[in-house]
């Protein structure tokens, strides 16, 4: 099963040159920026803002034209801001540093702490007697394993083959090439963290992907590939057993072991058979070799989506085009494990009482999908987990291996639901004969340590009014967990991501991390120091250096300066804070401005929405380039977004909001939001509000209209969800539940199409693969009977997001500019 609903990633940058309203980056081009006075940058801004209307935004062509030029306005001035370490033996570190327009450092930081500035690359080798150490390496991995989005970093191609290399940069089932590496030659491209790349050999082949980290790196393309990741090796361990003496494997529908020093197959099963077989297992083998547990797995309903793509590229006649994709209530997979002695050629099926209905079953050390198993380190037991379909019990099981007997060790249950797909991690402590598990059972996202034996809880690593984010790393000989933590830091965002190390045999906590804002770490590679890195929308970005032992600071290592771009008149977001529905739960949001804003006036406001309870949206990092927000307020208007609640990372009751109620989307913490921050400042017109968003977003925007028509005046939708039963199975039913209820009609924006007051563009894209577009369809079906005005663009040959694409783009501001400003769009 694949994850799909997130917000669409902004594309890559490259040599530092970024344009928001392209779809790609300019390319290819190399930026010399001699050293400029911060006059000349504000004389510069002023010739792009425009000498004459500064405060007179009205969606005129002027607008449009200085909204086209932001990424002029905003590139390569800010400075200090991106800190990529080079370890060196012993505990020093040096980095190089753009510290002004086309002028660099060489910084070597030694073991204490102290700097040391060169002016040049010679100077710091010499320092280092001719040897500048080794650089953060990658190769490239089989699999495409995108990251959360970063920050902007660079990420040079070390082409070591026999034959130019293709770029391209990977967003969902899309590639964008970006250009070619010469046999033997490097090139540097801009991206951000989290990005995922593919590259290519001269004939088009698949040479492997690599996604960039928090730093900078280089990638080597030689031929050879990265180690498997624990998400790229299979489960189970290839059919080898421990001691080398088998092979397990499928033969038809069935499960063969073969000696490995020769001999016949002995078949283990007879009874797998089409659609209900041992194909695809992984083989799980205990320590001793003398078991094996596989999964017979009785296969899903099919369930085809059909598309027509109605220009294809390479032919005059349109192309049916033909999904295998399942929606909520649909027949799932049911995976059954099946214990086997191998000498005794024995198979005993496991009792399914306790785990009758399964979602997923997966290991401890596993994600929350798939089927697995963990053996016990004397090879008497094994262990998984139990994902109810439904998703509102998981239930951790032990299965004695001479019996195979279940039994339950503990499980967690709810009336709303348990966020799997986001919040489970588990590991079974051989050691200690412990199981490691994470848990918001106690109304916030922590950690608990269970006994293996028993299940009773020895103790609760974590606790408060805080949430665990996610495990950066585990070390099982120290017993230690390195953790993403939040709202741990009263009066701070409490989205801001922190570091903290804390004991599994204690669970003492050590903070590592402690500035104002969204951290991220680089560790040292003997783990003794890092890097820590931390910014908010309205902070450059600030890099430290310190100890791991205690978290203490060593040295301030850099601040982001951002003094030339605001000489430009470039305006930074503004955060914002104010009370929800409740009265007393803060919700966060962030505000932009015009270039050109005038606090005399009124402006109309516009909301980007994405309320998927997945994950949180609102921006925390500093970022020079805001993409559509700043484009749509240069226009004339304000531009807001905001979390509601039944958005992830807060409370288990923050986010339970959102069960089997999608269509609240947060609105009315929202509303509440700009009310307060109307009240704070007068120039926002709350006569006139906008909301755009796309996938799950879209079903947010015209939610708005159809729920809260009283408030938002005009919406664009883009390939909305719009019928959660008309959506993909996994994410609709991880909220709003199995089996299919009413609760699905009540969120529906088909069934409630006629309640729909406003402006509306509709857009999707013909031959979407990840939302079904007949969703869309259906909304103007029900729109067209219930007699409603709307406005529709299907894009074709379009996947989803079409209406990020230039020409979506340009029609959704088109669309505010004439149904809030009053105007026509690009006017004189």
């Amino acid at each position: 099963m694949k994850h799909y609903g997130n917000p669409l990633p902004l594309p890559p940058i490259e040599s530092d040159i970024y344009d928001p309203s392209a779809t790609k980056s300019l390319r290819d081009i190399t930026a010399f920026r001699p050293k400029t006075p911060t006059f000349v940058w504000a004389a510069l801004a002023a010739l792009l803002l425009g000498a004459t209307g500064m405060a007179r935004a009205q969606g005129t062509k002027a607008d449009y034209e200085r909204a086209g030029k932001l990424g002029e306005l905003s590139r390569g001035k800010v400075f200090r801001a991106s800190v990529a370490p080079n370890w060196l033996e012993g505990g020093r570190l040096w980095y190089r540093l753009e510290s002004g327009p086309n002028v660099f450092e060489w910084v070597l930081v030694e073991v204490d702490g102290k700097l040391t500035r060169f002016a040049s690359e010679a100077a710091l080798r010499a320092a280092l007697g001719g040897k500048l150490g080794t650089e953060s390496v990658l190769r490239l991995s089989a699999r495409v394993q995108p990251g959360e989005v970063g920050e902007r970093v660079g990420l040079t191609f070390d082409n070591q083959t026999s034959g130019e290399l293709a770029l391209f940069w990977v967003n969902g089932g899309e590639r964008t090439p970006y250009g070619t590496v010469k046999p033997g030659e490097k090139r540097e491209m801009g991206t951000f963290g989290g990005h995922a790349w593919e590259v290519r050999d001269a004939a088009g082949k698949t040479l492997g992907y690599v996604s960039a980290p928090g730093v900078a790196a280089t990638v080597i393309v030689d031929g050879k590939r990265a180690p498997p990741t624990r998400r790229e090796t299979p489960r189970g361990n290839h059919g080898a057993s421990p001691d080398g003496k088998w092979i397990a494997f499928t033969k038809g529908d069935n499960l063969w072991v073969r000696p490995t020093q020769g001999g016949e197959a002995i078949s283990l099963s007879s009874e797998g058979k089409t659609k209900d077989s041992y194909s695809g297992t992984g083989f799980f083998w205990s320590p001793d070799s003398s078991k094996l547990v596989a999964f017979r797995t009785e296969a899903a309903q099919e369930h085809k989506v059909y598309t027509v793509q109605s220009s294809p590229r390479d032919q005059l006649q349109p192309k049916l085009v033909t999904l295998d994709y399942l929606k909520p209530g649909d027949k799932i997979e049911h995976p059954r494990p099946v214990l086997f002695d191998v000498a005794a050629k024995k198979a005993t099926a496991l009792s399914e009482s306790l785990f009758p209905d399964p979602w997923s079953l997966p290991a401890l050390g596993d994600s929350g999908w798939g089927a697995g198993i963990t053996w016990s380190a004397d090879s008497s037991r094994f262990f998984f987990a139990y994902n109810q379909r439904g998703h509102q019990l998981l239930r951790v099981l032990s299965v004695d291996a001479a019996s195979g007997t279940p039994k339950t060790l503990f499980e967690d249950s709810t009336k709303t639901f348990i966020n799997y797909s986001g919040k489970f991690w588990a590991r079974y402590l051989a050691k200690s004969n412990e199981i490691l598990w994470m848990s918001e059972r106690d109304g916030w996202n922590h950690f608990f340590v269970h006994d293996a034996t028993t299940g009773k809880l020895k103790r609760q690593l974590t606790k408060g009014e805080w949430t665990v984010r996610g495990v950066e790393s585990f070390d099982e000989d120290k017993g230690e967990l390195l953790l993403k933590v939040a709202g741990r830091t009263p009066g701070e965002d409490p989205y801001h991501v922190h570091y903290a190390r804390v004991s599994v045999t204690t669970g003492a906590l050590t903070p590592l991390t402690d500035g104002d804002g969204t951290h991220r770490i680089a560790l040292s590679p003997d783990g003794s120091r890092y890097l820590d890195s931390y910014s908010r929308v309205d902070l450059p970005t600030v890099t430290e250096l310190r100890s791991t032992t205690d978290g203490k600071k060593l040295a301030l290592l850099e601040k982001g300066d951002a003094t030339a771009l605001l000489a430009t008149g470039w305006k930074q977001p503004e955060r914002f804070v104010a009370k929800g529905r409740d009265g007393t739960t803060d919700i966060w949001g962030v505000l932009w401005r015009p270039t050109n804003f005038d606090p005399s006036k009124k402006y109309p406001v516009v909301e980007q929405i994405y309320a998927g309870p997945q994950g949180f949206f609102v921006p925390k990092q500093w970022s020079s380039s805001s993409g559509n927000a700043q484009q749509i307020a240069e226009l004339g208007f304000l531009v807001v977004q905001i979390d509601g609640m039944g958005t992830d990372s807060r409370s288990k009751a923050f986010h339970d909001v959102c069960f089997k109620n999608l269509k609240d989307a947060g609105f009315l913490d929202r509303i509440a939001w700009m009310k307060a921050l109307s009240a704070k400042y007068p120039s926002l017109d709350l006569t006139r509000v906008g909301v755009y968003g796309g996938s799950a977003g879209g079903q947010n925007a015209l939610a708005a209209l159809l729920w809260h028509g009283d408030f938002y005046k005009a919406a664009v939708a883009d390939c909305g969800c719009h019928d959660n039963r008309m959506d993909k199975v996994w994410w609709n039913e991880q909220w709003m539940s199995y089996p299919v209820d009413k609760s699905y009609e009540e969120s529906s924006n088909v069934v409630n199409a006629h309640l729909l007051t406003g402006k509306l563009l509709l857009t999707v894209g013909e031959v979407d693969s990840n939302v079904d577009p007949a969703s869309t369809m259906q909304v103007t079906d029900a729109l067209i009977k219930a007699n409603k005005d709307y406005e529709l663009i299907v894009f074709p040959g379009a996947n989803h997001g079409a209406g990020e694409s230039p020409y979506g783009k340009r029609r959704r501001m088109d669309f505010f500019v004439k149904n809030l400003l009053g105007v026509e769009p690009r006017g004189k």
